[in-house]
């Protein structure tokens, strides 16, 4: 009875006291005429433009023709692009153990945070368990960064094009989003004096996307060095997403940002999804890069604060963490990476072909940026109509980049079998023919 006192006042009425607080039970308080149950301001602040634009496609697929779908960058979906035997046996011998059935600290076990600390330590970005925070796939990672980083009204500097997840949390949180330009003509390559323009007192994180989604574009060390340096300068951190690191199958060699700077903190966002091909198991971890002290330890105790709202990643996983590291074979990557190689060149070399279509090489990651000459596909207005037309007629489904804040292009994913990617090229091919028309046509029809 010691939680649930029952005492009587002066008047006789009964109270109920719970932690010491009393409260009147016999008092009629004011009562609701009906029912008003709303979903709250974060609910409909939530907005994902892939959903949105996906789920309103009244469109079907060709019925005489079977789906090939380029618009997931999952990499697992046509089985041809397996996990290494030494990944899964690590998950097997974690299972069998039963060491890892019940709950982990919020941050993830220490001698897990020990293996990916040892894994990412280098003597340009030394790294400690205590660097370490892992999460619930690289998704949570970014918004336990956001979160900490950012309060309602103050602004983050995402890319355009870029992943749409970064303006779903922020907005969801009340943070404003300000997007600077990636160029398509210097291989998605930030426009540095745009980003510079939009800082502003307000402004409390830059993410940075290396190697990109959408674009597959990996960028070089020297203009990672002319980003720090902005960052340098203007006094804001940075969010680094690096789920696709060291995916690189051309061109420029991936480069950490953290190992490239030492007074511009940085937190570093990464997990097992991508390179290791397993996004379902729902690992990933935030690095925390901070030389100079300037996040101190209030960003620290921020994170582990955050990540108590649930009670971290999968244990089992955890536990099988040092296995994965350290014993998947070199050659399981190099085998993904000319995989993913030998599918970029097919898929740029097939659209580039195409008359209408100017695609942008890529270097890394798993996808590839495809520009719309509009101009000559009148018929339709925008990238939306292109590729739902596209789906209707030929069964071949790609993100308009509207998806990604750029319009007029549109995402291939490269993870598919070469031989769908040689019969999706084929029919995108088809399509075009079908609806291009020269300058010349287009002034016609306009005279008309």
């Amino acid at each position: 009875m010691d939680s649930y006192m029952i005492q009587m006042n002066t008047k006789g009425n009964a109270h109920s006291v719970l932690g010491g607080r009393s409260s009147s039970l016999g008092k009629a308080k004011g009562r609701k005429a009906r029912w008003s149950v709303q979903p709250s301001v974060m609910a409909n602040k939530t907005f994902n433009p892939i959903r949105a634009i996906v789920d309103t496609m009244k469109v079907k697929p060709n019925p005489n023709k079977t789906t090939i779908s380029l618009s997931i960058g999952d990499p697992t979906v046509f089985g041809n692009l397996p996990t290494d035997p030494e990944v899964t046996q690590a998950m097997k011998d974690a299972l069998d153990s039963s060491k890892y059935n019940g709950y982990a600290p919020s941050i993830g076990y220490l001698s897990s945070r020990e293996e990916v600390a040892s894994y990412y330590h280098c003597p340009e970005a030394p790294l400690e368990a205590k660097d370490v925070i892992l999460t619930s796939g690289c998704s949570q990672a970014i918004e336990l960064c956001l979160a900490v980083l950012a309060n309602p009204g103050q602004n983050i500097l995402v890319p355009r094009p870029g992943f749409s997840l970064y303006r779903t949390l922020a907005e969801s949180m009340g943070i404003e989003v300000k997007l600077y330009n990636l160029l398509p003509d210097k291989s998605w390559e930030i426009d540095l004096k745009q980003l510079e323009s939009l800082i502003d007192d307000e402004t409390a994180c830059l993410i940075i996307n290396n190697p990109s989604n959408p674009c597959g574009s990996v960028f070089s060390k020297s203009h990672l060095q002319k980003i720090l340096e902005v960052a340098a300068r203007q006094c804001v951190p940075i969010l680094a997403d690096e789920i696709y690191g060291d995916m690189v199958f051309s061109g420029p060699k991936f480069e950490p940002m953290a190992r490239l700077s030492s007074n511009v903190p940085i937190l570093s966002c990464g997990g097992l999804a991508k390179r290791w091909l397993v996004p379902g198991w729902r690992m990933g971890w935030i690095l925390i890069h901070d030389r100079r002290d300037i996040f101190g330890n209030e960003i620290r105790e921020g994170l582990v604060k955050l990540s108590q709202r649930i009670l971290g990643p999968c244990t089992i996983v955890q536990g099988a963490l040092k296995s994965i590291l350290h014993r998947t074979p070199p050659e399981f990557y190099q085998d993904t990476l000319g995989f993913l190689k030998s599918n970029a060149d097919l898929c740029y070399g097939a659209l580039a072909a195409i008359p209408g279509l100017q695609p942008i090489r890529p270097s890394g990651a798993m996808y590839l940026m495809v520009g719309i000459e509009m101009e000559h596909f009148p018929e339709f207005h925008n990238d939306v109509q292109f590729t739902e037309r596209l789906l209707a007629e030929q069964s071949v489904h790609c993100l308009p980049a509207t998806c990604f804040e750029y319009p007029n292009f549109f995402r291939v994913v490269i993870t598919v079998p070469e031989v769908m990617m040689l019969e999706a090229c084929g029919r995108i091919r088809q399509f075009c023919e079908q609806h291009y028309q020269s300058a010349e046509g287009c002034h016609e029809d306009c005279d008309k």
